[in-house]
């Protein structure tokens, strides 16, 4: 005996699975930030609007990043990028880890690895100008290349 499926039943199976997906929680919170970050302002402004979605206790997460399986994906997203660098917690490295993560910083930028791609396709305020470019690479400590 063969087993067919409509159309419409692989359409009933799939909502009722994304429906039941919804139950199924995330963990992501957004714990107290560590005070401001410890940047020139045009700085920090360029960071919060690029970097600190990911890479901070200060994500904003839009309403499509709050349903399941983007949830799934957002939030293991956010918990590797703030496993790499955290915002938040930046005041709490020394002078040097600051210095050599800014660096990394500038590269990631320079390497347009950050912020990704997709990222600034769902978030065009978080596309860097040349300005900001430039603004990061002063910050960072890097001569003009």
């Amino acid at each position: 005996m063969r087993v067919t499926i409509t159309l419409r039943q692989l359409f009933v199976i799939t909502i009722v699975l994304l429906g039941a997906a919804q139950f199924v929680p995330v963990d992501l919170v957004n714990p107290p930030a560590g005070g401001p970050l410890a940047a020139p302002r045009p700085v920090e402004d360029v960071l919060r609007r690029a970097c600190f979605d990911c890479h901070s206790h200060e994500s904003r997460i839009p309403w499509y990043g709050k349903v399941a399986p983007v949830s799934w994906l957002v939030a293991h997203d956010i918990k590797e990028a703030r496993a790499e660098l955290n915002f938040s917690t930046w005041n709490q490295l020394g002078l040097r880890e600051q210095e050599e993560a800014q660096r990394k910083i500038w590269q990631a930028v320079k390497q347009s690895e950050m912020p990704p791609p997709f990222y600034v396709l769902v978030h065009p305020e978080g596309r860097l100008t040349t300005d900001d470019h430039r603004l990061l690479r002063t910050w960072a400590g890097i001569s003009e290349e």
